[in-house]
């Protein structure tokens, strides 16, 4: 039994010894201890802090873009809107113009015509001429003399009967 009795020597000095160790580390190492924690504290304290901020400003880069997002979706829109009514109106140009040309050209068409039967109707008078003076040559070979006066009288001839045939 007498390892079971404690020494009162060794318990004394083993207190004494126990003291002296949380005497040193109470003067000198809890302090440092205390410090490294509060250190690790106001760091986590920061970082928690800097990630809230980072959060923060992440949310606001967020709003910001689906802001900028729905400003270029408008944007794209009002283009496509005024592309199409440009598109509309250069059709709208492009058919009055077309209209326009077509106008001009049935007229000139029928201008060319008009000029064409004016041609042709004094064409023909002077062929209808030419015969109707050969024919009343050798008709009236004794009653007109020359050319010139059977021409005349061909021509009043013919205007008499264009003006009887237009009023039919």
């Amino acid at each position: 039994m007498g390892l079971l009795t404690p020494d009162p020597g060794l318990v004394f000095w083993m207190i004494i010894i126990f003291g002296v160790v949380f005497f040193l580390l109470a003067k000198y190492g809890f302090p440092v201890i205390i410090q490294m924690v509060d250190d690790r504290k106001a760091y986590i304290d920061n970082s928690l802090k800097a990630a809230r901020e980072a959060n923060a400003k992440l949310a606001d880069i967020e709003a910001e873009s689906e802001r900028i997002l729905a400003k270029a979706q408008e944007e794209q829109s009002r283009i496509l809107a005024e592309a199409a009514a440009t598109r509309d109106r250069i059709i709208s140009e492009a058919r009055e113009r077309a209209r326009a040309e077509g106008d001009r050209m049935m007229a000139e068409i029928k201008r060319q015509v008009e000029t064409e039967k004016e041609c042709a109707i004094r064409d023909i008078r002077r062929q209808v001429a030419v015969l109707s003076v050969s024919v009343a040559e050798k008709v009236m070979r004794a009653k007109l003399a020359d050319d010139k006066e059977q021409t005349e009288l061909i021509d009043r001839l013919l205007d008499e009967m264009i003006e009887t045939s237009k009023k039919q």
